[in-house]
Order: structure tokens, then sequence, then C-alpha cells
């Protein structure tokens, strides 16, 4: 593995380099938020801040102002905020205890801890609201859409040969759990080419397929080849029309399916994006069924310049229609309702990763899916390819996803403190504090163990 290291091409190792950089800038964005929510909330209630740190473990730099000492610290994998007497181990007079953590009133150190947290959704409402105001849209996907289940088959194509069929779900790919479809194309990729053994669940039975991906080179990338299975969890069925857009002007309703543009027959959704994508200002026959009849469509695509992965940017179609039930589209043109929908939209990613969670504890989505520093320094560096609005972006999903993992009561994180708290408003007194010492360190295990399983996830991709 040493050796393969050394192998990497000077571009590859400035490639990680940019990852690297960009992933200690938007660690350090969502870190500073969320210890500056706990550093306002203590000097607002009284508590003197003796340390506020970006980072753990041994200090690079820092400065004292005032009471408090601002560090940067050799470990970034968060940060902390030392408050005076938060662990109530050194002596305090009477005439300090009004700036110490543990003499404050109960109210006031669960505000201080969950300032954190709330600071973290504070942060993402902003990015939101900053997007909108812009007149960006915010798409929130339905996690049900994200199963492994096909919605449509194109004609001729590997899934069709193989036999499987509408409504058929996926639990295995060469014998390993499939719980998203994202997980299927992670094994379809891995294998390069080579025949897939898929194990689907039709009519309350298990068939067993063989399925061998098409490949297709791309001549703008050479390097990357696509392995097309076929298989689609979205037919080509219109969600909803953005308002003055080519598919309003051309008269396109929800629920209309979109049959046929020109000589070409659809069958999924993605089919019917790549040649609308391909053809910006050109004139689209579309064939489409709305209800029992069918109808005949003329539209011109309108032409939008994007920025692909290699930096080139190129010209796309866009329609503007909405993808039926893969998720919510939120967008204003009005900067008064840019805030209402910026809470939404906030709101709504919060819904999502809470029913993603909960999935994942009972099961339903594969542990697999969990990401740590590797899998972060990634998708930073692939949405700074983008553009800002993209980092921006995966800023405020990682602020939120930071913000409901700090609530699980989990001792060591916030929310561990909050259950202290809470049984403490119960009992009318403490928990004992060897109780909270075994809590502790039940919670620094679980802790330890779940970052060792997502960096381990992050190492596997890798070598993949």
């Amino acid at each position: 593995m040493i050796h393969n290291f050394f192998l990497f091409s000077p571009d590859s190792l400035y490639v990680f380099g940019q990852k690297i950089w960009w992933f200690l800038l938007v660690l350090g964005v969502l870190v500073s938020f969320h210890e500056y929510g706990h550093y306002l909330a203590a000097r607002w209630v009284g508590v003197k801040v003796l340390k506020f740190s970006l980072g753990f473990g041994p200090k690079l730099i820092g400065r004292q102002v005032g009471d408090t000492e601002y560090l940067v610290s050799a470990i970034p994998l968060g940060g902390y905020v030392k408050l005076f007497g938060e662990d109530g181990a050194e002596p305090i007079s009477a005439a300090e205890q009004r700036q110490s953590f543990i003499h404050q009133s109960l109210p006031h150190k669960m505000l201080i801890v969950a300032a954190g947290p709330g600071f973290n959704f504070l942060l993402s409402y902003l990015i939101f609201t900053a997007m909108l105001a812009f007149g960006a849209p915010i798409f929130v996907p339905n996690i049900e859409k994200m199963a492994p289940v096909v919605e449509a088959i194109i004609p001729g194509s590997p899934a069709e040969q193989a036999g499987l069929q509408l409504q058929d779900r996926i639990i295995r790919a060469n014998d390993i759990e499939i719980s998203t479809l994202t997980e299927l194309y992670t094994v379809v990729q891995d294998r390069g080419g080579r025949p897939v053994t898929l194990d689907v669940v039709r009519e309350e039975s298990v068939k067993t397929l063989m399925i061998t991906p098409r490949v297709e080179i791309s001549p703008d990338q050479p390097d990357s080849p696509q392995y097309l299975l076929g298989i689609e969890d979205h037919a080509p069925l219109v969600g909803g029309v953005i308002p003055d857009t080519p598919a309003m002007t051309a008269g396109l309703k929800k629920d209309d399916r979109i049959l046929q543009i020109n000589d070409t027959p659809i069958a999924t959704w993605s089919q019917m994006t790549d040649l609308v994508r391909h053809h910006p200002g050109e004139a689209l026959h579309m064939t489409v069924a709305r209800g029992d009849s069918t109808i005949q469509i003329s539209i011109i695509p309108q032409g939008e310049t994007v920025k692909r992965p290699d930096g080139k940017e190129i010209s796309v179609g866009r329609i503007g229609i909405k993808l039926s039930g893969a998720g919510t589209i939120l967008q204003t043109d009005s900067l008064l309702l840019a805030p209402w929908e910026g809470l939404k939209a906030t709101w709504n990613w919060c819904q999502l990763t809470v029913e993603g969670l909960i999935k994942l504890i009972v099961g339903e989505i594969s542990s697999k899916n969990l990401g740590g520093p590797l899998m972060i320094a990634s998708i930073s560096g692939e949405q700074a390819q983008q553009g800002l609005g993209s980092v921006a972006w995966l800023i405020a999903i990682l602020s939120i996803n930071l913000g409901i993992l700090n609530l699980l009561p989990i001792p060591i994180l916030d929310g561990g403190h909050l259950f202290f708290f809470a049984c403490e408003a119960v009992l009318g007194r403490p928990l004992g504090e060897r109780s909270r010492e075994v809590a502790q360190q039940v919670g620094m295990v679980l802790l330890l163990f779940l970052m060792a399983y997502a960096t381990w996830n992050d190492i596997s991709r890798l070598l993949q």
C-alpha cells in the first residue's frame, strides 16, 4: 500500500491536497459556528469562557483576549469551549460563583449546551435563505425514493435482458446487502463491467438474476467509463411545472407522462432528461400521455451554462419540470419570502436527516453509508469544483447533520449533557458522580467505535 502511494501522479497529489484544503475549510466553518453558539450563550448568562479552541490536542497558535484564550489546536476534527467551573473540580469562591457554569440555574446550563446544535441549525437556515434570495432552488429528496426499487426499465437494456421487472426490489448484489440505489451502483462500478448477481424480491418471493452492465466511454472522459444497467427508480412522470419555463409555455402539466421525444421512445426519467440536456435551444417534439388521451407538444429547452467536474463550461438544456415523488423543490423570486422558504428548507432537511438516522439504526439503510473525514474531504473537493454555491450548500447539509447528531442522548455529546440535566429536573438533584462517570465512559467507547467504523468505510471506499 505504501508502494502504491508513491505511484500516485503529481496531479493526483495536487487534487488530494485541494480536497484536504476544502475539508479543513468546511469543517472549520461548521466547528466555529457550533462552538460560537456555546460561547455566546455562556457570555450572555454571565459565565466566564476560559478557552475557545478550533481542533483538539496540542496548541498550535493561541492568543489571550480578556478572560478567554483563543486557540487553533493540532487535531482538526472538532473543537471545544472550556467554561469556568464546568467540571466542579477547582475551588470557587462565593464571589466567583456568578461566573461559574456549575453554579448556574438549570435553564441557563441547558441553554448553553443547546446553543451549539442550535447555531448549526441557524447556519443552515442562513445559507438556505441566502441561496433562495438569489434565486437558487433548494431540493429536499424523498427518502423512500432512495430505496433500490425498479420503477422504470430502458427497453433493450441489460436490465430488460436480465429479466428485471417493474417494482422489483433489489436486496443483494454479489451477496452484498443493498438498501439504496447508490450502494447498487457502487457494486456495479467496482466490478468494472463484469456480470453482477442480483437477488430481488418479487411478489413476496426472492429471485436471483445475472446482469451484465453495458460499458459506455465518453470522449470527454475516456478514463471514466460508465457501467449502465438500464434500471431507474423514476419514471418519466411530470411531478410539477416551474413557472415561467419552457415546460409551462409549451403546456406541460403535472402528472403528464412523456412517452416519446422526436423518434425516441422514453421509458425513464434520466433518459428523458439526457435528451433535453443535449438539445439546448432546439425544438423537441414530445408525445405525452395525459389521462386517457395522448397529445403532441413542441418544446424548446432553455440553455444554461454549467461547469463540468474538469472545469470546462458547457451549455445544457432545461425545460423546468419537477420529478414526481422524488422530493420537494423550494424556490422563490421574492426577497420577502426567502426567510420563510429558508425556514421550510431547514425544517424539511432536518426531518429527512432524522428519518435517515432512524432507518440506519433499525437496519433499513446499510451502515456502510456512514462516512468520516475522508468522505467529507472527497465531497468537499467535488463541490468546490462546482463553485462556492455548492460548497455553501454542502456546509448547510453537514451543519444540520452535525446539529442533530450532537442532540443524540449519548454522554460526551451535547445531547448527553441535556439528558443529564433533564434527569436532574425530574429527580430534583444531579445524578450521582459515579453514574455520570460510567455514562461518560460508555459514551466515549460508543463514539470512538462510530468514528472508527466511519473511517474504515472511508478507507474501504478509497481502496476500491
